[in-house]
């Protein structure tokens, strides 16, 4: 099944920008672009080192139930610039209808000017499972067992 996903745009927002898309044929993630407010829309959103500032897209979404949007870096912001997301992916979920804004960071050491329009993320579509949680008294046996945090596979 192919879901749909429902956008609203926000009453602000410059409709004229393109709506999330596939660039490739093969694209697992739809560039979503920063729809910035009017009053810098010129100038564009200056992001400092070391600073996370949410970036509007201008829109609002409805996923159907049992999917999630992931949203997740460019490679080429964060090779070229330090542009990333610090919680990547991020979440949203199918009962949320807010405002669709991308928590961005610069790890650069120089400043990064994000303008109107640029494509600063992409959104993965994935279905959800939601599991079941219960309390046992043991858990079964395993080869790896206990080995977790720093178990690369080498000896």
């Amino acid at each position: 099944m192919t879901p749909t996903i429902r956008i609203l745009w926000e009453d602000w927002a410059d409709s004229s920008l393109p709506l999330p898309s596939y660039e490739t044929r093969g694209a697992a993630g739809a560039d979503i672009r920063a729809n910035l407010p009017t009053d810098i829309r010129a100038a564009g959103f200056p992001l400092a080192p070391m600073q996370r500032a949410i970036i509007p897209t201008g829109i609002r979404v409805e996923i159907p139930h049992g999917f999630e949007i992931q949203i997740r870096p460019r490679s080429g912001l964060a090779l070229k610039h330090g542009i990333t997301l610090p919680n990547t992916p991020g979440t949203i979920d199918s009962d949320y209808r807010g405002p669709l804004g991308v928590l961005l960071v610069n790890l650069d050491a120089a400043p990064y000017v994000i303008q109107h329009g640029d494509r600063i993320a992409q959104l993965v579509i994935a279905p959800v499972v939601q599991a079941g949680f219960a309390v046992v008294d043991a858990l079964g046996d395993t080869a790896r067992g206990a080995g977790g945090f720093g178990s690369t596979g080498k000896r």
